[in-house]
């Protein structure tokens, strides 16, 4: 199966030189967020496959108009074609924002999904980083969150998506990253992940 991982910048090359055929294998869209709701209408439309996302510290416009056709996945869990899938957005708190935290309220966050869940997910998808697994220390506003390590130890995803850190941050930034057998995969500008 193949999943289109997007986020943080609308890309070019799907938007204004869209082809079909360049897409035809993929089975569903997710989101790591800071997207224009009009570009997730596009790709649920264009792809005509489900678009899950979660939110972005920019993404307070969706509070008034949310991509259509899309599915929020925002602190729960889907099932889709056999993969559990949960999502928590935002970013670490650094000047305010409906989708910003801070440490202690992520952690809430992260313990209630993890009840939500259950049991084991597949994939985890969030916008921030993991503290210290793709996240820049050097800047408040891209420091990942420590209480995502409980989601990796109670939920054993087997794969995090995330945004949040453009590639253009770091010229040391990497697309994959390994942490105990979990693929942490950044989606920014967009990523096809085969399953």
């Amino acid at each position: 199966m193949k999943i289109l991982v997007v986020s943080d910048v609308e890309s070019n090359y799907i938007w204004d030189f869209f082809d079909k055929s360049n897409f035809q294998d993929i089975a569903c869209v997710i989101s790591c967020g800071d997207l224009k709701a009009s570009y997730l209408s596009f790709l649920v439309t264009m792809l005509a496959v489900p678009v899950f996302y979660v939110h972005g510290n920019h993404d307070k416009g969706y509070l008034t108009q949310p991509p259509e056709g899309c599915d929020c996945i925002e602190d729960k869990v889907v099932t889709f074609n056999g993969l559990r899938i949960a999502g928590l957005g935002g970013s670490i708190e650094y000047k305010g924002g409906p989708f910003q935290f801070t440490e202690e309220k992520m952690q809430k966050r992260v313990k209630k999904l993890v009840r939500t869940c259950k049991k084991p997910i597949d994939i985890l998808v969030t916008h921030s980083p993991t503290f210290g697994i793709g996240d820049n220390p050097n800047s408040q506003c891209h420091i990942g969150f420590k209480s995502f390590y409980t989601l990796y130890e109670q939920l054993l995803p087997k794969y995090h998506l995330y945004g949040h850190n453009h590639f253009t941050y770091s010229s040391n930034a990497k697309r994959i990253l390994v942490h105990n057998n979990i693929q942490v995969i950044n989606g920014y500008n967009y990523y096809i992940l085969e399953i």
